[in-house]
C-alpha cells in the first residue's frame, strides 16, 4: 500500500523522537539502578519498553505505507541527578506530545485515519501515563524534598 509521502516523512520524525525517548529512558533507568533507586529503575525500564513499542508501531506503519523507517534517534538529554533526569524526561514527553498533535492534524488533512488512530493512542499514553507520572514525581520532590523522595525510591 502506498501512503502519502508527507505522512511517511512526518512519521519518520515521530520515530526519531520515540527512539530518542527510548534511549533517554534506557540511560536514566541504568543510572537509577547504579545509584540504588530500584523503584525508579523499574518504572523507567518499563517506560523504555513502552517507547520501544511505540517506535515499533511507527516502523510497522511506515513499512505498510511503503516507506523506509529512518532509525536515527533525535538528540537526547541525559540528566546529572534524579531531579534533572526526571525534568529532562518530562520535557521529552512534552515534545513528543506536541509532535503527535501535529501529526494527528496532518493525518486528518490527508484523510489517513488509520495512522491518525495510531497517533491518538500514543498521545493518550504520552499524556495520561508517561507525562502524568513524571509530573507527579516532580511534584512529590517539591512537596517532600529531594532527600525524602530519594529515600522512598530505594
Amino acid at each position: 500500500m502506498q501512503g502519502d509521502k508527507a505522512i511517511i516523512d512526518y512519521m519518520n520524525e515521530l520515530l526519531a523522537g520515540e527512539l530518542a525517548a527510548r534511549d533517554q529512558y534506557f540511560i536514566h533507568s541504568r543510572m537509577y539502578a547504579e545509584w540504588g533507586y530500584s523503584k525508579l529503575f523499574e518504572r523507567l525500564n518499563h517506560e523504555m519498553e513502552e517507547e520501544t513499542q511505540h517506535a515499533e508501531d511507527f516502523i510497522r506503519r511506515i513499512l505498510m505505507l511503503g516507506g523506509t523507517p529512518k532509525m536515527v534517534p533525535a538528540e537526547i538529554n541525559v540528566g546529572e541527578d534524579v531531579a534533572s533526569a526526571l525534568k529532562a524526561d518530562l520535557n521529552t514527553e512534552y515534545e513528543v506530545r506536541d509532535a503527535l498533535k501535529k501529526g494527528i492534524k496532518l493525518c486528518e488533512e490527508k484523510q489517513d485515519y488509520v495512522t491518525r488512530e495510531l497517533m491518538v493512542a500514543q498521545l493518550k499514553d504520552t499524556e495520561e501515563d508517561h507525562a502524568h507520572w513524571l509530573e507527579q514525581q516532580l511534584r512529590l520532590i517539591d512537596l517532600v524534598g529531594i532527600q525524602n523522595y530519594l529515600q522512598s525510591q530505594l
